[in-house]
């Protein structure tokens, strides 16, 4: 008895702090140095978390197609019938921790001949029984029973995680994808209104050159920059095409994209998305369900270690019942007739060929590995809101720039065309300031596009979005270990 406490000393939980260890390994103390200041110390902005997504896209049509996306997606649907099965798998294991008590009856008639009755004469013998019982109920002294069950109910737990992560990344990829539509719907507003511009300069210069007042020349270079115009709007058109079925997609049913076509529709609304307060590194811990997720997949692996460690120790197993038994069927409940079995078992692995210990080995690996994916997990967090909050910072530079880009250019075309007008230049100079106006207006669209997309990622990046979820799982994590704490 001695050697087997002290076998079990081994199998006890590990420490958590080796958690918190690999955490703090893995994350840093502060936001890298590139990142501006403003961003991460905003008091004024919101914690992503605690913002529900409503809350923080204000814009009703985005708030509707995203309401749908998360009634009919495909993906998100499987997900949440993962959290199901987890939950049914977990019922399962937690079942072992209790005996299986069942009712059983038996009736039996049997002859034996005379050489083998005592006697000498054959005899025609009846049995009934009737009873309550359980069967090879494991007495859990070592706590194998119950590590699977703790790791079961960790898989349950990272798996209803993964499903609030998967939340959120659709919410931001519907954002994404919409505002990527009005950026196409903006390019193609811009781009109809340059060829109308074209066509209309074409006509003028088809006049002129039947009068002989401009040459063929100049006709042609007019007529390359308007198939040039058209050739841009085709492709816009087909990318915006390619654009609303991959919403479609997304939203999981059929839904009506109608073109915007006033650009000051499309992507002019600085109010779209709150401000928002990074914090520190460290509170992504807390706020990102995929490094829960991780954690809860750690936590699965080290129960499944003290698991494994316990089956080197004996099993007890007890069978038993309590019942009635009689040779007539009308004695089966009268006085006298109770019956009772006790079978206590004891078994103990002497020899196996390595395979429990190959069995522990392998269970110490996958923690290893849930520990490397748990630290990679908080990394890749870090580097994600990292990217956000520099590219927040740097695109709205570009906007500034790009906006005055486009200043400049529109001054320039206009300072040519009236040059050509006074005939002091060549009409290939307005040409070419027109060709570099149509593209600077382009490229601000896509510059405002690139914030606004960013403002989406930042969000999910900080824990956003994962909100207005059931919480079954903490529910029945509590119920379970009354002892047990969650995020």
């Amino acid at each position: 008895m001695a050697l087997l406490m002290t076998g079990c000393a081994s199998v006890g939980h590990e420490s958590p702090e080796r958690t918190a260890d690999a955490a703090t390994a893995a994350i840093a103390t502060q936001w890298p140095a590139d990142v501006h200041p403003a961003l991460h110390a905003n008091a004024q902005g919101a914690v992503a978390a605690e913002l529900s997504w409503r809350s923080y896209i204000a814009y009703a049509p985005l708030q509707a197609l995203i309401a749908t996306a998360l009634d009919n997606n495909r993906d998100l649907r499987v997900a949440l019938l993962r959290v199901q099965e987890a939950r049914a798998a977990y019922a399962i294991q937690r079942a072992d921790q209790f005996p299986t008590v069942g009712l059983s009856g038996q009736a039996a008639r049997s002859r034996v001949p005379g050489d083998l009755n005592a006697t000498g004469r054959s005899a025609i013998g009846s049995e009934y029984r009737a009873g309550v019982g359980i069967t090879s109920w494991e007495i859990d002294l070592w706590g194998r029973v119950q590590s699977l069950n703790e790791a079961a109910l960790q898989q349950f737990l990272a798996t209803e995680q993964a499903q609030r992560g998967m939340r959120a990344a659709l919410i931001a990829e519907v954002a994404n994808a919409y505002i990527g539509l009005r950026e196409l719907d903006e390019r193609l507003a811009i781009a109809r209104q340059t060829i109308a511009t074209r066509q209309e300069s074409f006509r003028i210069f088809s006049r002129r050159e039947q009068v002989g007042s401009a040459s063929r020349l100049e006709l042609t270079q007019v007529e390359t920059l308007l198939i040039q115009a058209r050739t841009l709007a085709a492709q816009l058109e087909q990318m915006r095409a390619a654009q609303a079925h991959a919403i479609t997609l997304l939203a999981g049913t059929p839904i009506d994209l109608p073109q915007v076509a006033d650009t000051e529709a499309a992507l002019r609304d600085q109010d779209m998305f709150l401000p928002l307060r990074a914090g520190l590194p460290a509170d992504l811990l807390v706020l990102r369900p995929d490094i829960h997720a991780a954690e809860r997949q750690l936590h699965a692996a080290r129960a499944n270690v003290r698991a494994a460690r316990a089956a080197f120790l004996p099993r007890i197993a007890l069978t038993g019942s309590l019942g009635s038994a009689s040779a007539e069927l009308d004695g089966l409940f009268k006085g006298g007739s109770r019956a009772w079995t006790f079978a206590p078992s004891l078994s103990m692995p002497l020899f196996d060929a390595g395979r429990l210990r190959a069995n522990l080995d392998v269970a110490k690996v996958r923690t290893d590995l849930a520990v490397a994916h748990y630290e990679k997990t908080i990394q890749t967090a870090f580097r994600e809101v990292s990217d956000a909050l520099s590219n927040q910072h740097w695109l709205a530079e570009q906007l500034t720039l790009q906006r005055n880009a486009l200043d400049v250019q529109m001054r320039r075309t206009r300072l040519a065309q009236l040059r050509y007008d006074a005939g002091a230049t060549t009409y290939l100079d307005v040409l070419d300031s027109q060709r570099d106006l149509l593209n600077a207006q382009q490229q601000l669209v896509q510059v405002r596009r690139a914030l606004l997309s960013n403002q989406i990622v930042l969000y999910a990046a900080l824990g956003g979005g994962s909100d207005d979820l059931p919480t079954t799982a903490t529910a029945t994590a509590t119920a379970a270990n009354p002892n047990h704490t969650t995020h």
